[in-house]
Order: structure tokens, then C-alpha cells, then sequence
């Protein structure tokens, strides 16, 4: 049985669309994550996806290395605006708020390279479990 695939993209007027996603807790799932991000990155017309894609791998890893819980996804958002787009990443574990490492040595660089390469980042609570997001200018 041949089963098809709809778009993760939903259009929401004349900013492009946006792309929301949930991917299994994984290092498989974070990658595959950084992946369609890029693709839908692309798809938009966007031709330099660096700092994005890296902002992706890293918030990614993070869920699935420090928000995850068994049975649970988590759930990347891409949001583009003009010049920017809007990473959301959001998993289940809400009692566990990232924060750079003060003394990164050969782990802890994620969040500082984050912040290095976004306008602005956060995190935002959910219901159940947290949002970090960021702005990446592409």
C-alpha cells in the first residue's frame, strides 16, 4: 500500500509560508530536522542557510540531548520575516531552561555559538515543556 506524504508547510499569506515539524527525540531526529530545514530554507529562495542550518543542529541537539523524555517528540518552527527567520525549537522537559555555559571546555559551545549567530534568542514556557527560539538574519 503506497501511502503520500502531505507538505509539512502550511501557507500563511505573503511572508512564505511556514514550516512546523515534529521529529522523533534522536540524534537521527535532530538531524533530519537540520535537514528539511535546510530544504525549506531553500525552497523559499533563501541561498545563504549557514547560520540558520547551525542554529537548527545546535537548538536541535539540545532538545533531544537535554529535553528529552521517553515517548515524546520534539518540534521545529520555522517562521521567515523579510530578511530573518524565526527558529523555534520546542520539547517536553519545561524544568530544564538552556543557559551558556560559563566555562564551555569541550562540550558547551552550542548556546554561545547560538548567540553568536542570532539577532536575538530566548525561551518561552509551554504547557508542557519549552520553546528556545531564535532570529538568524539569512
Amino acid at each position: 500500500m503506497k501511502t503520500e506524504m502531505t507538505p509539512p508547510t502550511t501557507p500563511s499569506g505573503e511572508s512564505g509560508g511556514e514550516f512546523a515539524q515534529r521529529f522523533s527525540a534522536t540524534r537521527r531526529g535532530a538531524r533530519l530536522a537540520r535537514l528539511l530545514a535546510v530544504q525549506q530554507l531553500l525552497d523559499w529562495g533563501v541561498t545563504e542557510t549557514d547560520a540558520a542550518e547551525l542554529v537548527v543542529a545546535e537548538l536541535a541537539s539540545n532538545a533531544v540531548t537535554h529535553g528529552r523524555l521517553p515517548g515524546r517528540d520534539f518540534e521545529l518552527r520555522l517562521t521567515p520575516a523579510g530578511d530573518h527567520v524565526r527558529v523555534e525549537v520546542s520539547d517536553a522537559r519545561g524544568e530544564r531552561e538552556p543557559a551558556p555555559d560559563p566555562y564551555p571546555d569541550e562540550h558547551g559551545y552550542g548556546l554561545h555559538l547560538v548567540g553568536a549567530l542570532a539577532t536575538a534568542w530566548g525561551v518561552k514556557s509551554r504547557s508542557v515543556g519549552k520553546t528556545v527560539w531564535a532570529t538568524v538574519r539569512v
